[in-house]
């Protein structure tokens, strides 16, 4: 197999740092690591892998690193300028996005247009998006390939079709997350601290709350249409507690095919950077005699609002999706930072979904008036 050459978008959060794992496992390069103001970790892991450029987006902290690291040869970068030139370097083939939120559409976009693979771990990339950059990515070549679980799950149960007319259902499959069951007078009561304890997966504390609202399982549904050229009706949510099966794919013929395996994201991560070859890699093998009986239960979108506002943006297209994950950055902030209860996340969401009116998206400006406008609804409602 060709040596991936890889920018890595956000390399010290969980995605990073496993992504991190796999690169060392499978004896790939990295040309260029960012992060956000870590400066500890992200100087370890430069003098670890040694990469051509270090990006800090907070620019004292660049300032830092680049004393840091002044007796190497590594360049030092800062802000969104620092985060493109990443993205877009001439040595780099593959670029994995693993930065959260809407920071991760700017240096997407450009990597789509220099040709690059592109690794997605950043969901709201295409939610906010998904029809600006999946034209840019027919239009400039550039494979898009899915990290997160569940969309890797599809991806790979995909390559059994000759045509997407022979399927008929994409099926998403999601945790639950910690107050499965629970009830809208019970989801009143939640704390952070309860908030943070996901059942099954070790992520950062934005994606463990989007995963306990579900509103996680509602970005994905929207990637799935974009990534996949899919209408909502076609696409199905089925809660599955084990997170053995990452998700499934039903066909005309009523086949389902199913992707399973152990609840380590290093798997997806490594098949982002390595499709269409498999290779030995560090991610857990999954042992089918220890096995938890595995059982299945539909969705709540209405204890669980959260999911079902993320259902009516995908059926409303447009900047709706822009609106939807805006509200809910802000809105999801706001909690961590206790602010506001885990119930008011919905609420904020809602209201700005309301106040913002729905618009066409032709172009970046679009997303981003979007997002700014959902934002500023939620901070004037605290």
């Amino acid at each position: 197999m060709k040596q991936r050459v890889i920018s890595l978008l956000g390399s010290t959060g969980s995605i990073g740092k496993q992504s991190l794992d796999v690169i060392a496992a499978c004896g790939m390069r990295v040309a260029a690591l960012t992060a956000n103001n870590n400066v500890d970790l992200i100087e370890q892991q430069a003098r670890q892998f040694r990469p051509e450029l270090a990006v800090l987006m907070d620019e004292k902290a660049a300032a830092d690193l680049k004393l840091r690291l002044a007796d190497t040869d590594i360049r030092v970068a800062a802000g969104m300028d620092g985060l493109i030139e990443a993205a877009t370097l001439d040595s780099v083939d593959t670029v994995i996005t693993a930065v959260m939120g809407m920071v991760g559409l700017r240096p997407t976009l450009a990597a789509i247009e220099r040709g690059k693979r592109i690794a997605l771990a950043n969901k709201e990339t295409l939610v906010c998006g998904g029809d600006v950059v999946m034209a840019a990515a027919k239009k400039y070549n550039a494979e898009i390939v899915p990290v997160d679980s569940e969309h890797s799950a599809l991806f790979q149960c995909l390559q059994a079709n000759r045509d997407r007319g022979e399927v008929k259902r994409l099926i998403l499959t999601a945790s639950g997350g910690p107050f499965f069951g629970c009830t809208k007078e019970q989801l009143e009561q939640v704390t952070l601290a309860q908030a943070l304890k996901h059942p099954n997966w070790s992520m950062g504390a934005k994606i463990t709350i989007d995963s306990a609202t579900l509103m996680n399982k509602g970005l994905e549904f929207i990637e799935a249409m974009h990534l996949y050229a899919m209408p909502p009706e076609k696409i199905s949510i089925v809660v599955h507690r084990e997170s053995i099966i990452h998700s499934l794919v039903e066909y005309c013929d009523n086949a389902i095919l199913a992707q399973i395996g152990s609840a380590d994201m290093r798997l997806p991560i490594q098949y982002a950077l390595t499709y269409p070859q498999r290779i030995p890699g560090p991610a857990t093998a999954l042992d089918m005699l220890s096995c938890p009986n595995l059982t299945f239960a539909p969705p709540d979108p209405e204890t669980f609002e959260c999911l079902g506002l993320a259902l009516t943006a995908a059926r409303t297209g447009g900047n709706a999706g822009a609106v939807l994950n805006g509200a809910n950055e802000a809105a999801v902030a706001l909690f961590l930072q206790e602010k506001i209860r885990f119930v008011d996340i919905a609420r904020l969401v809602r209201y700005a979904m309301e106040q913002v009116p729905v618009a066409p998206v032709t172009g970046l400006d679009d997303v981003l008036r979007a997002d700014a406008a959902a934002r500023e609804v939620v901070l004037s409602r605290t």
